[in-house]
Formats: structure tokens, sequence, C-alpha cells
């Protein structure tokens, strides 16, 4: 099989790399850029040229080192957008402090962790956001705070922080000023700082960012200013800015989105970063868009949706858009054409990645064929190489679904503290395995098909979630959905679908299923229809759909059904997909679709055999007896299955033969095995001859 016809591509360039840190290239383009507008943060009513904000971004440098900090501390920030944060991120990463993103919407818990996670020295602190006092959580988790001198805190909760410094003008007990610190570095400090620069190496980790704690306590990658330096810089070469462009930024700082995508996409071109609110807001968006003069605006799928359907969004004037970015979650299509065609970005393009590749592997570029820019999330960045891999870790052929991989500068240093959890997301080979499900075309553009924690199953099928949003948002009525999996006693699963409406729209539940019927397969349709205002979010705007299944669980009664694979929680995140026992069996060319939770019967396995395509790969943990089953439906009918029950190996062939009534499906009228230590649930249900490897009948799963 030739390299062009397999699942793996690398960005070519005549570019190269930057090496550099970040504060050397800070430095270039104060210099280079410094007359330049900078940072307009539009709530704070600040305009800085590239020279001032050196200015300042030195001043607190300094300020930092006259606090007793040295090159590889860590620094928590906890503030919504502001000119402090862009000033924090570049003032630590001269002085080779190792910034620590803290998501605005912890609590004293998550907080807590987080700090004690990484031990971090100095924290810096917005007062508050929205209803969130941060003062208040920071007072209870530390109430040493209040009778300690500024600089010299010993708490018992946090026993590595020494310094809190405060936003605002106002006085607290126990922290410092974020101005005060500016001012407080003298010549000593600033001889120090120009010390520490050539010192500083780009493989130093100079950021940790969180991940989710979905499924777990939160993890901390942490990124090197050769990673975060070189991916915004080729993120921005892909929207192609140039000296003065001007670039909105709605989305959080603390992500990658905004401080890589954003704050280093703009350093590395000299371009202008725009703070339009301290956090998302709609009509604060579009109205900097439109006073700035923007070239460019990023934003989740939903951000775009809510400025998209402003009841005042005709009165802006958005002709200088050109380009632009949406991620973070699924882009819908029909989203995607609206942003096209109502906010004049023609050239918007989709990006993908995750916080441990920091974050972008793929995007499309700006001059792709409009469909491509809808439909696919592009092709790999330069040089950065992706493969998709099915549950051996073996390169599948293209228009072939597996596990989407990447390898290159862009990958993490590893999860902080954490050795374990990093060999579970980076093999031996140096492949970040995502976790997401992805195909790639002949021409090497990948579309993300879904992920493995967002599978639904219903009787044994694979039901992708984003194939059933995608046609939902065909619907007149529809604003925004998502789609869940809840749990059944029948099917395992069923399908469930939240609907935003259009302001002013009304529907029904079975309005939304018959819209489905007779246009998408009849498992795929909602069960249930919930239409609701709002959709649980993190900060990010981020779905959490976790919290959608909960709330539906309460609601409807239902009961959870007990599987082996949540039993023992066989894959977590970025837990690879070659690490399940078992699921790597028979997999040769077929499309690894994803693993397949079913109950002890292995409910819907005739279904799932009937309306699987030949070359098509399944898993199945059934819940009875541990097994973890994957199964290969070949070209011509016949089929292969693996199973692994306490370490014994069984394997089985399947001869199949057309359904009665001449249907497409086809259902096994025999098995061959090799070993006949188990009992065979599926042909105890089939009724078939369960025979050996030499043809003669095993006697143990008839009938």
């Amino acid at each position: 099989m030739s390299l062009k016809s397999l699942s793996y591509d690398h960005g070519t360039s005549t570019t190269n790399l930057i090496g550099e840190t970040i504060g050397a290239y800070f430095d270039r383009v104060v210099a280079t850029h410094g007359h330049r507008d900078a940072l307009v943060s539009r709530h704070q009513d600040i305009r800085w040229t590239w020279a001032e904000f050196g200015r300042r971004v030195d001043d607190l440098a300094a300020g930092l080192l006259s606090l007793g900090l040295a090159p590889g501390d860590r620094v928590g920030i906890w503030s919504p957008n502001n000119a402090e944060w862009g000033t924090t991120q570049f003032a630590t990463a001269k002085a080779g402090l190792i910034l620590v993103n803290v998501n605005p919407a912890y609590r004293r818990t998550e907080l807590e962790y987080a700090l004690n996670k990484v031990g971090c020295k100095a924290l810096i602190l917005a007062p508050a956001l929205k209803t969130s006092d941060y003062l208040a959580i920071v007072a209870d988790l530390v109430p040493e705070l209040a009778s300690s001198t500024p600089g010299a805190l010993k708490a018992k909760a946090l026993p590595d922080l020494r310094t809190v410094i405060r936003l605002g003008t106002e006085k607290t007990l126990g922290m410092l000023n974020f101005d005060d610190v500016c001012r407080a570095g003298g010549p000593a400090e600033k001889a120090r700082l120009a010390e520490i620069g050539p010192t500083l190496q780009f493989d130093d980790p100079i950021n940790i960012q969180f991940t989710s704690g979905t499924t777990g306590f939160p993890k901390g990658a942490t990124l090197s200013h050769h990673n975060i330096l070189n991916n915004g810089f080729f993120v921005g070469e892909a929207l192609r800015l140039k000296p003065g462009d001007r670039l909105c930024i709605p989305v959080p700082l603390y992500h990658c989105f905004g401080m890589v995508m954003g704050n280093l996409g703009c350093l590395t071109h000299g371009a202008t970063m725009v703070y339009p609110s301290e956090a998302f807001d709609p009509l604060a968006t579009l109205q900097a868009v439109s006073e700035e003069r923007c070239v460019a605006l990023y934003g989740v799928p939903t951000m775009f949706i809510a400025q998209l359907d402003h009841p005042r969004f005709a009165e802006f004037d958005l002709s200088m858009l050109r380009t632009g970015i949406m991620a973070g979650s699924p882009c819908p299509i029909e989203v995607m054409k609206r942003v096209q065609t109502r906010m004049n970005m023609g050239e918007v393009t989709i990006a993908y990645g995750m916080t441990e590749t920091s974050p972008v592997s793929t995007q499309s570029a700006t001059d792709d064929p409009l469909e491509l820019r809808v439909s696919t999330v592009g092709r790999v960045l330069p040089h950065v190489e992706i493969k998709i891999v099915d549950g051996d870790g073996k390169i599948v052929p293209r228009g072939t679904t597996g596990e989407f991989c990447t390898r290159g500068y862009s990958v993490m240093t590893g999860y902080w503290n954490d050795a374990e959890k990093t060999r579970e997301a980076i093999d031996a080979g140096g492949w970040m395995h995502t976790g997401d499900l992805a195909v790639m075309d002949y021409n090497g553009y990948v579309n993300i098909v879904g992920r493995l924690k967002d599978m639904v199953i219903r009787g044994g099928e694979n039901v992708y979630p984003r194939e059933i949003e995608e046609f939902l948002y065909r619907h007149p009525k529809v604003q925004d959905v998502q789609v869940i999996g809840v749990p059944d006693p029948r099917y395992g699963e069923e399908v469930c679908a939240w609907v935003q409406l259009r302001p002013g729209q009304t529907a029904t539940s079975d309005e939304i299923r018959e819209f489905c019927k007779g246009q998408i397969a009849h498992y795929k349709v909602p069960r249930y229809v919930e239409f609701v205002d709002a959709f649980p979010m993190t900060i990010t705007g981020k779905v959490q759909k976790f919290a959608m299944r909960e709330q539906m669980i309460a609601k409807l009664g239902l009961t959870v059904q007990k599987t082996a694979w949540a039993a023992s929680s066989i894959r977590q995140p970025h837990q690879r997909l070659d690490q399940h026992a078992g699921a790597g069996g028979e997999v040769g060319g077929g499309r690894v679709l994803d693993l397949v939770v079913a109950d002890a019967a292995l409910a819907g396995h005739e279904d799932h055999a009937g309306g699987t395509e030949a070359g098509d790969v399944h898993g199945v943990v059934a819940g009875a007896r541990g097994h973890v089953h994957v199964r290969q439906v070949l070209a011509g009918g016949g089929g292969a299955h693996q199973v692994d029950d306490g370490g014994i190996e069984h394997r089985r062939r399947h001869v199949a033969q057309p359904l009665d009534g001449g249907g497409a499906g086809r259902r096994i009228v025999r098995h061959d095995c090799s070993q006949q230590r188990l009992v065979c649930v599926e042909c105890r249900r089939l009724g078939v001859t369960h025979v050996d490897g030499e043809g003669r009948a095993a006697g143990h799963g008839v009938g």
C-alpha cells in the first residue's frame, strides 16, 4: 500500500520553525512595530502601541522578580480577559516564570487543587467575574491571608503560595496590588531581567493549562516556548495576517484559543489584539468588530450563532471582516455558511486541535474550496505529522475512520508531575493520541466524526451525535442542537436531542421527529426531544454533554446500566484505543468506528450484523462476562471476532448468508472456533450451530 493511500500526512513548508523564546521574539516585535497598536481592551478603554506594551511588560517582569520569584517558579492567573492578563502572559515569559492558567469558572475546591498540583508561588487574580467573588473564595480558602505580610504568606491549604496580587485600585489585606508590583522593579531587577533572557531555552516549559476534569481531576498540560510560539505563528499564517491587521478576541485568554491563537498569533505578525469585553458578549463583540475595523474574528460556534441571531446584528458594518477561526467544538456546516455570507467572512477557517498540542494540528486554508472549509477541519499544519490509526495502532487506509494522532513541535512536554497520564497520552514514538475519531480523504483533508465518550450506542449501532446535529440544523426553526445518549433497558442507549429554537418559534417533539423520519436511519431519530433556552457550557463555550446526560437521566427517571466498560473505566480521555483489552483483534482494513457498549445479551447484535457495511470494525463490551469483542464484517459477508475473557483468546469465524426475503443484511449461520472454553451468548440467541476449527459440532452454544 502506497504512503498516499494511508491516513498519514506531514506538513511541509519553506518557512522554518521559530527557534526563539517568547521573550526574545517579543522584544524584536516591539523594536520593529513599536508605533503600531498592540492591544486594545475596549471595556477598559485601553489602547497601547507595541512600544508602550513593551514598557509595561518589562515593568511587570521586573516587579515579579522583585518579589523573589525566579525562573521556573509557577505564577497563576485567575481572571477574565483584560489588559493585565495579556501583560502577565508576556512578562512571565520574559522572566522565565511558568504561567498557570486558572479557569475563571473554577471555585474553591478546583482552585485549591490547581494551585497545589503545580506548586504556584504567586497568584494574580481579578476581584470578581459576574457573580463569582474571587476575593471571597480566596479569603475562605486562605484565612491566614488577612493577617499575613504581603509576599510572605504561609497558608495551610496552599503551602507553596507566598504572594497574592489583586487587580484594581482597592486594597485587600495580605494582597499586593497589580499596579504596585509593576512599579516595584528597580534598576537591579531590570538588569536581572536582561541577564535572564539569554539563559532561557525555547524548550523550557512556560505555560501550564488544565484540561477538562469531567472524568477525573484536571491534568496540567505543560507547554514550552517552542510549542506555543510556533503554533500561534502558523495559525496566523493560515489566516494570512499581516502587520497592522486587527484581530477580535472574544474567546477566553486562559484557553489556548485566546492566548496562543489570539495573542501569540498577533505577536508573530505585528497585528493588534482586540479584547471586546471581559467575558463573551455578542453585542460587545459586534461593536468591537465594527468600530475597530477588525479583519479577523475568533469564536466557538455558539458565539457566532449568538452574534448572527442578535436583534441588532443588522446595525453593524462588518465590511472589513475577511477571515477568522471557528473552533473549540464541532462546527455546524449551516452556521459556517451563515458566517461566510452574513458576516462577510468569506475566508473563515476551521481549526482543530487540543490543549496538549498547543493547540492546532489541522486548519483549513483561506483559499480552500467552500465545501471543504465548511465540512472538514482542513489539512495538517506545517512541521506537524498526523495519522489515523486502528485499535492496534496501525495506520488505516484513507477514507477509513480511526483515532487521530499527531506528532511534532506542537506536542506538549507532558502533564505536570504526572508521568503515568503522560505515558497514556503520548506513546513511545512521540505520538499524541487524541481520543478523537477522524477520517482523512485522498487529498489530506480531515473530518472529525466523533469522540469515543460521546458515541451513542443504540442496539449495537454506532450513532454519531454530530451527524444528527448537522441534520437537525436544517430544520428552519432550529437555532442550535446537541445530541446525547441516555440509558435504555432494551437498546442500551437511546438518542436524545436538546433543541434551542430560533426566537419567536415554537415546536413539538413529534414535529422534530417527523422531520427526521425517512431522512435518516430510524435508529438515529431522537426518542427524546428536550427544548431548552441554553446548554450547560464551560467558560470556553464548549457544551458539557455529560451534564446534559445527567440532567436527562434525573428528569426521565432512567437507570444507568452497569457495563464492563463503565465498571473498569477502560477509556479515560486521551487513553489510546490500542490500550483497550482485545480491541486490536482481526481488524484488517475495515473502518474502526468505535467501541460499542452493549448489555449482557449483546442487545441488537442481529441489527448490528445486518446494518454494517463490509469492512467496518466494531468493538462490543459485553457486561455479563466482561468480554471485549471486536468484529470485522468482511466483503462478501464473512466476519471475524476476537474475544478476550480473562486472558483466554477465543477466535471464531462467522459464515453469513443473506437474510430471508432478500434483504441487504446478513445473519450468522455457523461459527468456527479454535477453542471451546466459552459459551457463545450470540450463538444461543441466534440458534446457530457452533462448530470447532475442524468443522466438528462443539455442542456448547447450540440453540
